[in-house]
């Protein structure tokens, strides 16, 4: 099964401190493994406040207050952008015909100089998982799936997009529990 352009939503009995309560959007998934961002963990950094950071001017106001994502444990020290429209930008994935994920600076340089794609996700640092890794996972009930809504991504808080990725199953937080069963 390819699990490319689905959310992963954390089950209670996920205790890893990275990943309980995590809401993984899967970016690539195929037979080398797969690989996503965390959309749920803000740094409590700004747009504004990374472009400061990194010497560029940004020049889109309705973007300078988007927080600043932990994407995952891997390369946190390179930021990683889900974007639409997908553009073309250097260093980028095309997630659907839609949407890219892009490591270059020139989408960075874009957004500063007042461009660049409509909306944008910015991380730090990526989710990774090697070939098998993420399908074992799943059958040992460490996640539930399902397939993404950008709008979950891009329009609600970060503290509301777990519980609307259950609502796309029709699961309320309150039904989860931390024991798995087995018919």
């Amino acid at each position: 099964m390819n699990f490319s352009r689905h959310f992963l939503i954390a089950m209670p009995s996920l205790v890893d401190p990275i990943f309980s309560r995590a809401l993984t959007f899967v970016c690539e998934h195929n037979e080398r493994g797969a690989m996503g961002v965390i959309v749920n963990r803000p740094l409590g950094m700004t747009l504004a406040s990374l472009f400061e950071q990194i010497d560029i001017e940004l020049h889109r106001p309705d973007m300078a207050a988007l927080s600043v994502h932990f994407g995952g444990p891997v390369q946190t020290d390179r930021g990683f952008v889900l974007h639409t429209p997908l553009g073309s930008w250097q260093s980028s994935l095309a997630v659907s015909d839609e949407m890219g994920l892009s490591t270059s600076r020139d989408v960075l340089q874009a957004l500063g100089d007042g461009e660049g794609p409509d909306q944008v996700f910015l991380t730090l640092g990526y989710a990774g998982w090697d070939a098998g890794q993420l399908e074992n996972e799943i059958a040992q009930n460490s996640w539930l799936t399902v397939e993404a809504d950008p709008k979950i991504i891009f329009d609600l808080p970060p503290e509301a997009r777990y519980a609307a990725a259950l609502g796309l199953l029709g699961i309320d937080i309150a039904m989860l529990s931390k024991e798995a069963g087995h018919a």
